[in-house]
């Protein structure tokens, strides 16, 4: 594996009807829900790894922490971006911030307004064989 620490990866998403909190079951308003703002963040953190990973190794989530700070309507563009901040043997810790981008936020810093900010957090995956794991994952009966 090629993992070191301050490998980075960026998706960027336009929010949608089927992102919002009322799609995801979290709320009954039209924005962008928290646990899709999540799986961006993890998209982000899969996106960073990938490319360094062996043959037949992949990674899952283990832990999170995240922080909703801003409304995100449908029609906004979304930036997420993750980097590998700790690397502890199979154990992986990213920082992650996502940000407004696009046209409605044209000529404002995304690296300087807070206001620009709609989330942050940590995310914490481990390296896995997956045919390992999706042996030990299968229901057993009994």
């Amino acid at each position: 594996m090629g993992l070191a620490v301050g490998l980075r990866a960026t998706v960027r998403h336009v929010v949608t009807e089927a992102d919002t909190a009322i799609q995801a079951g979290s709320g009954d308003v039209p924005v962008l829900g928290t646990p899709r703002l999540l799986a961006l963040a993890e998209a982000a953190c899969v996106a960073a790894l990938e490319p360094h990973l062996d043959p037949g190794m992949t990674s899952v989530g283990t832990g999170v922490a995240l922080e909703h700070r801003r409304p995100s309507p449908i029609g906004a563009e979304i930036e997420v971006e993750a980097e590998l901040t700790e690397l502890a043997g199979r154990k992986l810790v990213f920082a992650f911030i996502a940000r407004h981008v696009g046209p409605l936020v044209a000529g404002r810093d995304p690296d300087h307004d807070e206001e620009l900010v709609a989330g942050a957090g940590s995310v914490e995956r481990i390296v896995v064989d997956r045919e390992k794991f999706l042996a030990r994952a299968a229901l057993r009966p009994g």
